[in-house]
């Protein structure tokens, strides 16, 4: 297990290239650019985008994949391999649940450690867009290991032209997570600035294991593949429109302000 998951790390960092990584930077800044954090105003929000990066692939390597494997291994004390595969609907849930909650409480760690520093007392916005930046940042981490993998496979225009949309798929999925990843840490940040910070992360993990079930029922075979990437995207726009709303809907506070004064 050791071997499996000091693998799973370094393969963040294997068949380096500068197309993978600058399409995943350019995926980041067309989403994060919607929720307009402060990012040279406040410099220390660039080392929370790098820390939520290296804290969530090291909370995945190492803490995720053997939950996940011990998981696996309970459950399969009790059931047979055959009575899982019958049941995977719900066998998966467990495993599926665990990747939200990992995922989610490490990209929120900067967050907190950001909301701590402020004597846990900051704007919702702030804490919103503090969120963003830390969701934004696995993302593009998590973007350019993808993409690299697939430059590293040997992609190039020649495959579009003979394989047409579906050698598009990978860029498309990760465009869309990357989406998802913001706006899912930027929705856990405004709930912990607004005193909600257990129940938001639950909503966060919650939402994150939603969107990683999609898997389930490809490999059943009661979506396609076409079908789970239209999901993805739908799912990321609609975590992201309320994302966007929270960060953008006028304050009501102004207005009662003004009417107490009068």
């Amino acid at each position: 297990m050791g071997a499996q998951m000091i693998g799973f790390f370094l393969s963040f960092f294997d068949n380096p290239s500068a197309w993978g990584l600058g399409l995943a930077v350019v995926f980041g800044a067309v989403w994060l650019i919607g929720y307009w954090p402060p990012l040279f105003k406040k410099a220390w929000l660039w080392a929370v985008l790098a820390g939520s990066a290296i804290l969530t692939l090291a909370a995945v390597a190492f803490i995720q994949i053997p939950l996940q494997l011990w998981t696996g291994q309970i459950l399969g004390q009790f059931w047979s391999e055959e009575v899982l595969s019958s049941w995977l609907l719900l066998a998966a849930i467990p495993q599926i649940l665990l990747s939200g909650l990992v995922q989610e409480g490490s990209k929120l760690v900067p967050v907190v450690l950001c909301w701590w520093r402020k004597d846990r007392s900051i704007d919702p916005k702030l804490g919103l867009a503090i969120g963003a930046v830390a969701g934004a940042g696995f993302g593009i981490f998590e973007a350019q290991w993808v993409h690299n993998a697939i430059f590293a496979s040997g992609w190039n225009w020649d495959v579009v032209q003979t394989a047409g949309f579906g050698a598009l798929i990978g860029f498309w999925e990760r465009f869309f997570t990357v989406a998802f990843h913001t706006a899912s840490c930027a929705l856990a940040g405004w709930g912990l600035a607004r005193g909600w910070g257990w129940q938001f992360y639950l909503i966060a993990s919650v939402l994150h294991a939603f969107l990683n079930y999609s898997i389930v029922p490809l490999q059943l075979g009661l979506l396609t593949g076409m079908q789970m990437e239209i999901f993805v995207a739908v799912w990321a726009l609609l975590v992201t429109g309320v994302a966007l709303w929270l960060r953008w809907r006028r304050s009501a506070q102004p207005v009662e302000l003004e009417v107490s004064a009068a």
